[in-house]
């Protein structure tokens, strides 16, 4: 059975519905592109005819196309060579084709438009360096490009900066509803006008979707009926947007959990989903309660990858939906941008290297570290907030940006991640110098170190040196009978003491003794700034 879909997916731009104003916008776009040579972002909710859009304008402007989607893998590497390639060249049919005398119809029959579906979910290892090897493909095409999104803001800043933005709004169901007649009448099948206003509205603006519907209830009819759409409507999948809304903001506790039976995500990614988003909606105790329940729906989790018995999935289910939607003090409003889960298991260099600081600092494993404290790291910094502990954080295990911006969910490349590493490192430096002293200072402080080149033992180090040589003098010389070599052991210049041991011919031994003490008072010295040096340059205490 042939997909209503794609049979009746437009051709040309005049034939689609809906979002004129970013159709004038798009071919305006590619008419100008030679003007300006820009990539565009086609972004807005799915089933709002992106894609259809970007085909469209191919055919009316006689481009071929080349695309690439998300079931094909996306790394660097493929880019380079798939769309890189095709974005750099010409086609092989405007080369071949001889010159036509328009300059402008020569250009555009040599040209092919570049379309990269799911723009915004580019991620993990399977599309690994793919974000920025778009960027560089944008950058450098020689080939116009479309890039299609669902989030505009979950693309890089620098692709944002890069490109054109046109957004496609909901299709109203106003719109969606001659759509449904004109595939109704190609068909051959009657219906009642009521039936497709009751798909239009139950698609809330995706237009792809009411088709879908319209096919599954009509399909092998020769007329639809209103009890036709009330009765055979296809089962409809929940996204996970839409079931952190039932959980988070909308829903009762048991419609919450109707919600995650109709979500296409198993609880444990269920379960990552609530954890990383829940603390955009709640607030107080409402946090603290929601944390109880999925602490019960982690814990079933582990009893499930113990005993491989996935009938524990349904408490998990029970805690991790109605549970926190139970802890809910009532209904919130307003629109919320939820974020991928950071906490995903990844062998990508970033979070090895985060979990290996981690689990070396605290001195447990590896698996406990990703596992247990990166999601409360990521708790306690959330988009850097408080900035205080997040610097400190990032003190602590000596993180860089890319590090930050995993643990946190903030863009690695903005001023506040950037400005939150630097003061990190500042705040390290101050510890640093703080606990080590004078051990990174060459030799021992200035003032040491004049003393010591002073001239005649004017300083600390001449005063020992001196002191001992005299005091030598003076032991040998006990018995002249002069007392000159004692007085020089005691008031022999920069002694600074004021007073001297004179020995006499009477008193040799007494001087010699007095000698050899004052050689030994400076012996003393020396070991007991020797000890201080050692005291200052203990890094053990920084580590």
């Amino acid at each position: 059975m042939a997909d209503w879909t794609e049979t009746y997916r437009p051709r040309t731009l005049s034939a689609l519905r809906g979002n004129d104003k970013a159709v004038d916008q798009l071919r305006e776009w590619a008419t100008s592109w030679d003007d300006h040579r820009e990539a565009v972002v086609v972004h807005g909710s799915p089933g709002v005819g992106k894609t259809s859009a970007a085909h469209a304008l191919a055919a009316d402007m006689g481009w071929e196309t080349v695309e690439l989607n998300a079931s094909d893998q996306r790394t660097a590497d493929v880019i380079e060579r798939f769309a890189g390639r095709a974005a750099k060249n010409a086609t092989l049919a405007g080369s071949m084709a001889g010159p036509s005398g328009d300059a402008d119809a020569d250009r555009r029959r040599g040209r092919q438009l570049v379309i990269l579906d799911e723009a915004d979910n580019i991620h993990g290892n399977y599309d690994r360096g793919g974000a920025q090897a778009i960027t560089r493909l944008v950058k450098e095409s020689g080939q116009p490009i479309v890039l299609i999104a669902n989030d505009y803001y979950e693309m890089s800043r620098g692709l944002r900066n890069a490109t054109r933005e046109i957004e496609f709004r909901d299709v109203s169901a106003r719109s969606i509803v001659p759509v449904l007649r004109d595939v109704c009448r190609k068909e051959g099948i009657e219906f009642e006008s009521e039936a497709l206003e009751r798909i239009a509205e139950a698609n809330s603006g995706d237009l792809r979707g009411a088709v879908k519907d319209l096919q599954a209830v009509a399909d092998g009819k020769e007329r639809l009926t209103v009890d036709d759409v009330v009765t055979g409507s296809r089962d409809r999948t929940v996204g996970v947007f839409e079931f952190l809304d039932a959980v988070l903001k909308e829903e009762s506790p048991e419609e919450a959990l109707y919600a995650a039976y109709d979500a296409d995500e198993t609880p444990d990614d269920l379960t990552k989903w609530v954890e990383e988003n829940m603390l955009k909606v709640y607030e107080g105790a409402e946090v603290a309660r929601a944390y109880g329940y999925l602490a019960n729906a982690d814990r079933w989790l582990g009893r499930v990858r113990a005993t491989q018995n996935y009938s524990y999935w349904r408490y998990a289910t029970d805690n991790l939906a109605a549970g926190v939607a139970a802890a809910r003090d009532g209904g919130k409003g307003g629109w919320t941008r939820y974020g991928r889960p950071q906490f995903w298991a990844s062998s990508s260099k970033t979070a090895d290297q985060v979990v290996r600081r981690v689990a070396e600092a605290g001195g447990f494993s590896m698996a406990t570290a990703r596992r247990e404290v990166l999601p409360f790291l990521g708790a306690l910094t959330h988009h850097c907030k408080p900035r205080e502990l997040t610097v400190a954080m990032a003190a602590f295990y000596d993180f860089d940006e890319s590090h930050v911006s995993f643990v946190t969910g903030s863009g690695e490349t903005t001023n506040k991640v950037e400005s939150i590493v630097a003061d990190a490192a500042a705040l390290r430096d101050e510890a640093m110098a703080e606990h080590a002293g004078n051990a990174f200072v060459p030799g021992r402080p200035d003032e040491d170190r004049e003393r010591e080149s002073a001239p005649d033992g004017d300083g600390a180090g001449g005063e020992s040196d001196d002191g001992q040589n005299q005091a030598t003098l003076a032991a040998t010389a006990g018995d002249d009978g002069t007392g000159e070599a004692g007085e020089a052991a005691g008031e022999g210049p920069g002694s600074g003491s004021g007073s001297g041991t004179t020995a006499t011919a009477d008193d040799g031994d007494d001087g010699g003794e007095a000698a050899e003490d004052a050689a030994d008072e400076s012996v003393d010295d020396r070991a007991e700034e020797a000890e201080t040096d050692d005291g200052q340059s203990g890094l053990g205490d920084f580590f």
